[in-house]
């Protein structure tokens, strides 16, 4: 199960958790402009807009699961089991395997109007990376700092949502996520005042009564509706340390702890990482499970017009700053 979501103070911000049992031993790659992309139906893309991101590298190939591009546009997939739908290759339109969707659009746009230019020529196929790597049931969020939009492809063809919240989760599909925020519109982070009975003399007895009712599970509607309030809701200084601090507790209202969520026996779904990219900077920050110390990025410390992968395993052990 994972959480995306956008965040604007001075700069835009795009990040996500990643929850799952186990990791594939998953890294930050800077893709630069010069990097071969060897696509299985549109041929090789010799130059296009340099990418970093979270990936699991097989041979030199990244396989995102989410990025940022110099340009400033953001991309993430997220589970979508049992809604996501792929179909065959069709003649006379742009075929992307679904591991290719991420380099496709993040190589190719500059904006989220670029983007959906794009997608209109686009059939999402159900082509898998190898025989050890099946394709994958997702749907994904696009952004840049003036929009955000879900994609989905489904039965019914490739469907494209305005996000008008810049927050996406697992299922179910990203109207009906919309439409049960009409279930919380009641929620406020100031105090609530007594309209149950004009008869009763009712008094809140604790600070934060204004949002009882936020839903605190950990299903992906639940989630959801906390980041999308938290968000929504959220204050923060315009800085490049208040703002990423502010993220990563936003996103930090749906963190996944060991032993709450069992998936099988013994086995137990956790936040693996959570990541904050600085979009116009093009800085990715990320914590991870054992490591809450924030760890960056810089994608333009690299040679940006090389031919070649720079990767950086991530660092997962706890780091801790004594002080004394």
């Amino acid at each position: 199960m994972c959480t995306a979501a956008t965040y604007k103070t001075k700069d835009f911000y795009f990040g996500r958790t990643l929850d799952y049992e186990f990791s594939y031993g998953d890294e930050i790659a800077v893709m630069p402009r010069n990097y071969p992309i060897d696509f299985r139906f549109l041929g090789n893309l010799s130059k296009h807009y340099a990418i970093i991101g979270m990936a699991h590298i097989v041979g030199d190939f990244p396989l995102f699961y989410d990025a940022v591009n110099e340009k400033g546009l953001c991309m993430a997939g997220l589970n979508f089991v049992g809604n996501a739908y792929y179909r065959d290759v069709i003649t006379g339109r742009d075929n992307v395997a679904q591991f290719e969707f991420i380099p496709h659009i993040l190589s190719r746009c500059a904006t989220v109007n670029e983007a959906k230019e794009l997608l209109g020529k686009i059939n999402i196929t159900n082509t898998p990376f190898s025989d050890k790597l099946p394709v994958a049931q997702l749907h994904w969020i696009i952004a840049d700092k003036n929009e955000t939009i879900t994609v989905e492809s489904v039965k019914e063809g490739l469907k494209i949502y305005d996000n008008p919240v810049g927050v996406l989760t697992n299922n179910p599909p990203f109207d009906e996520q919309m439409f049960r925020l009409n279930d919380y519109m009641h929620l406020s982070p100031r105090q609530p005042e007594n309209t149950f009975s004009d008869k009763l003399s009712l008094e809140t007895y604790s600070r934060g009564m204004g949002a009882l009712g936020l839903p605190g599970d950990l299903s992906s509607q639940s989630r959801f509706v906390r980041v999308a309030f938290t968000k929504m809701n959220s204050v923060s200084g315009d800085t490049e340390s208040e703002s990423i601090s502010q993220f990563f507790h936003i996103l930090g209202s749906v963190d996944q702890q060991r032993g709450c969520c069992e998936v099988a026996k013994g086995e137990y779904e956790i936040t693996l990482y959570t990541s904050c990219c600085n979009a116009d900077k093009g800085i990715y920050y990320y914590t991870t499970y054992e490591n809450h110390q924030i760890t960056a990025v810089d994608m333009h410390k690299e040679q940006l017009d090389s031919t070649c992968l720079a990767r950086y395993p991530l660092i997962t052990g706890q780091q801790i700053r004594m002080q004394n």
